[in-house]
């Protein structure tokens, strides 16, 4: 599957910017749709995001509308 954010195609291994806290980045994992059919991406950044929200966490989910291309 392909996502498209900032009007790019984005797909599986590819690294996207989003705002959660902080500016941080992460690898995309894997694209999917949620329950309103927005995409939705799941990236993963093995060292740990940070912030108080999603700190130490090593999964995140993030609307394709919300990430920007790296």
């Amino acid at each position: 599957m392909i996502a498209m954010v900032e009007g790019q195609e984005v797909k599986v291994g590819d690294y996207v910017g989003f705002k959660c806290d902080i500016e941080q980045s992460g690898k995309v994992v894997e694209i999917k749709k949620d329950m309103w059919r927005k995409t939705v991406l799941v990236l993963e950044n093995t060292n740990g995001f940070h912030g108080d929200y999603i700190g130490g966490e090593t999964i995140h989910t993030e609307t394709a509308d919300d990430c920007w291309v790296l």
